[in-house]
């Protein structure tokens, strides 16, 4: 199989190509730096990429480089992006745009350039890394919820467009995990002091959780490398206890809300 895999440069990108090289695999990594893949090494099994998955140009180019390579991509996997740490209010409006320009538009990009190729195939398998924080809203995580809500959305319809074309899709939601995303990778916008005991919090979060994390990368990968064996693969999947306990709270509050407000919200609807 080949692989197609955005934001190799560390994390569950980097793990997956690794565990992916060691099964006898094809993988395309793709990251912003070409040379934080220096540790990543097989000739014939892999194509390192630079891409930057905002430039729409780019991301063409790598996919047609993929193709002279390998011919084809069976798996894509819409690793890239990553965490801004702050209240809605005091997020600058570059900080925002950027956030939705990785998350949201370079993973279309990304996802719209592999598309043809799999229908054309009628085959083909795409994941798209969401969060927990795709289902689950955070104080101090507003655009980073708002950018994965947005994947969850898009996806879930994409699952069933391209269904009859034999491509399947699973968008994954990982709780916290020991990766560089609550360390270098995570972005902060500048503090504002009345939300210091709501969004402010976020900062503390970070710096106690980097590095003690309790989801391990390596499971992950070879969790999210399993499921290319499965004939009907989900369409979500939680990663982590701490994900699962995070999001089934959410769905019973959610429910407990819907039964509160049942009879009003019925009421909307013209008289029979």
């Amino acid at each position: 199989m080949v692989w197609f895999i955005t934001g190799c440069s560390s994390g569950f990108g980097k793990e997956l190509t690794r565990q992916l090289l060691e099964k006898g695999e094809q993988v395309v990594a793709t990251a912003r730096h070409l040379d934080s893949l220096e540790d990543l090494d097989s000739k014939e099994q892999l194509l390192k990429l630079t891409l930057d998955i905002t430039d729409p140009a780019a991301v063409e180019s790598a996919v047609k480089e993929a193709i002279r390579r390998f011919e084809r991509i069976d798996v894509l996997i819409n690793n890239a992006g990553y965490g801004l740490g702050g209240g809605l209010e005091e997020a600058s409006d570059e900080q925002i745009r950027a956030q939705f320009e990785t998350n949201v538009f370079g993973t279309i990009n990304v996802t719209k350039a592999v598309l043809p190729l799999m229908r054309e195939q009628k085959s083909g398998y795409v994941q798209v890394l969401s969060s927990i924080a795709g289902l689950v809203s955070t104080p101090g995580f507003a655009y980073y919820n708002g950018s994965k809500f947005a994947l969850e959305g898009m996806f879930e319809a994409l699952q069933q467009e391209v269904k009859p074309f034999g491509i399947k899709v699973t968008i994954v939601e990982p709780g916290p995990f020991r990766t560089e995303f609550a360390g270098s990778s995570i972005k902060l916008a500048d503090p504002i002091p009345a939300y210091a005991e709501t969004a402010g919090k976020i900062r503390t979060y970070f710096e106690k959780t980097n590095g003690n994390q309790v989801g391990d990368p390596k499971k992950a990968a070879q969790i999210l490398i399993s499921l290319v064996e499965r004939e009907e693969p989900p369409l979500r999947l939680l990663l982590g206890n701490w994900a699962v306990e995070r999001y089934r709270q959410k769905l019973e509050m959610e429910l407990k809300h819907v039964n509160v407000w049942e009879e009003l919200s019925r009421s909307a609807d013209f008289d029979e």
